[in-house]
């Protein structure tokens, strides 16, 4: 199979993977109206194995779709670019980082904690702007959001990584 092909059928892979873990398992964050999900995981994920081009693709339909399927669609542009962002910079850190097997496991922690400041701030400034100061009120479940969505990532990365091909894809993506 060809190296695009192969490419866009994890891109789908990974942005239904994303939607799926999103609306899954949703715990409801009170006086918000949002919820935390394991999504963040499959952001994250998704920049690591397909690069940050495809990554961003893959993680930002993937949670935009959720928001779609979910009935939040004033967030489906924003949950795009955040959720895209995450996936970019995880590819990108990926690349700059991932020299050896312990550096790898250290960009994807890295990721994560860049997922957290992106999903906490980047969602904050949004509502900010749509609802007020009112939305700092959401700080603190994005930021329980994020910091599940880097554990998870912590724990999936090996299991990944140990499917062959997924983890050649990851390698080969580091030097595209």
């Amino acid at each position: 199979m060809n190296t695009t092909l192969k490419k866009t059928v994890m891109s789908a892979l990974f942005a239904s993977l994303a939607c799926i873990a999103t609306m899954s398992i949703r715990i409801p964050t009170p006086g918000t109206g949002g919820y935390i999900h394991p999504g963040d995981a499959v952001v994250i994920l998704s920049g690591i194995v397909l690069g940050p081009a495809w990554g961003l693709l893959a993680g930002g339909i993937g949670s935009a779709l959720a928001d779609l399927l979910g009935g939040y669609f004033i967030y489906i542009p924003i949950t795009f670019v955040i959720k895209g962002l995450v996936a970019l910079v995880a590819g990108l850190i990926y690349r700059k980082m991932g020299a050896t097997k312990k550096s790898r496991y250290a960009a994807v922690v890295f990721s994560g904690i860049i997922d957290i400041v992106f999903v906490t701030g980047g969602y904050f400034l949004c509502e900010a702007m749509m609802y007020g100061m009112s939305a700092a009120a959401s700080i603190p479940a994005n930021f329980i959001q994020g910091v599940s969505g880097l554990a998870i990532a912590v724990v999936l990365y090996p299991v990944l990584i140990a499917i062959p091909d997924i983890n050649q894809m990851a390698l080969r993506t580091k030097y595209e």
